[in-house]
């Protein structure tokens, strides 16, 4: 029995599975934070696409001819 129970507090194959975890758990934290918010990648990114596609639209030739 004491051998069992030093064998599993040996055992690190869990603990790696658990800090890969940890390890996507704050980087997927990061990246929400970087994306979200009032002046956040994701909404300033949003302005830069909308401002090309205003200015594509104002250099389309009219087609009244």
């Amino acid at each position: 029995m004491l051998s069992s129970i030093t064998r599993f507090l040996r055992d690190e194959e869990g603990a790696t599975a658990i800090e890969y975890g940890i390890i996507a758990g704050l980087i997927s934290v990061a990246i929400v934070t970087v994306l979200a918010g009032e002046d956040g990648l994701g909404k300033r990114l949003a302005k830069v696409f909308q401002d090309i596609t205003n200015k594509l639209a104002s250099t389309q030739p009219s087609s009244g001819g």
